[in-house]
């Protein structure tokens, strides 16, 4: 399937995020020698709006980022291990983001496929289905962690064909109207009815969705201080 190589404008992130989330179905986020067509992203809205959103409470050293202007990526740490990347949308100030949920590797597939294989065998390689299937898979496989929070994403002006640049959206090839589906967000305990995850529907690499499930400690449940997704 042929793939527009066309740099999205920033102008095409100055939305709400449950606007640009559907609409960044299709497109290529390139890093690199790695590329990826998303294939399942999830909106969080801005402070005091969604409470899911890193931003819910305010700006803060760790999602300035958020706060910026649109376009940009925020790569946060999560749960001790994983990083997770959004694109920030909304203009600068406001304090919103997508969140990348999964994709499929369409270029540098060897590459990606060596950052995931950590201590795996080359007899057990990872299926290019999982290469980054999941937020923490695809910020593996696309090579981003703490250092790349903050990276322009976008080359308004830049010609048509693969920029020479570190990270940038592309317009990729959008699924059909008919294809995007829209749910509840995967694995938050506030606001899980919001249905902003937005995904393209029978594609092999959307990961499966997965309700939240309390933290025991003490046998006790909590929820104070989890980490919200975005």
């Amino acid at each position: 399937m042929p793939l527009s190589s066309t740099p999205l404008p920033r102008a095409f992130f100055d939305r709400p995020s449950h606007e640009v989330a559907p609409d960044l179905l299709g497109r290529v986020l390139v890093h690199g020698p790695v590329a990826v067509r998303l294939t399942e992203v999830e909106a969080y809205g801005g402070p005091g709006e969604d409470p899911a959103a890193h931003t819910y409470r305010g700006r803060t050293p760790r999602n300035a980022v958020m706060f910026g202007p649109p376009g940009h990526l925020y790569v946060y740490f999560t749960y001790g291990m994983h990083f997770c990347a959004n694109l920030v949308c909304l203009p600068e100030g406001s304090g919103s983001a997508v969140l990348l949920r999964a994709g499929e590797v369409v270029e540098g597939v060897e590459v990606a496929r060596a950052r995931r294989s950590g201590a795996r065998s080359a007899a057990r390689p990872v299926p290019d289905r999982d290469l980054a299937r999941g937020p923490a898979r695809l910020a593996v496989a696309l090579g981003l962690a703490r250092e790349h929070n903050g990276l322009d994403a976008v080359l308004e002006g830049s010609p048509a064909g693969r920029p020479h640049a570190s990270a940038a959206v592309l317009e990729g090839t959008p699924p059909a109207p008919a294809l995007v589906r829209s749910g509840p967000r995967t694995g938050i305990s506030t606001a899980k009815d919001v249905p902003w995850r937005f995904w393209i529907d029978g594609d092999p690499t959307v990961s499966p969705y997965r309700a939240h499930v309390p933290r025991r400690r003490n046998s006790a449940a909590t929820s104070v201080g989890e980490a919200p997704s975005s």
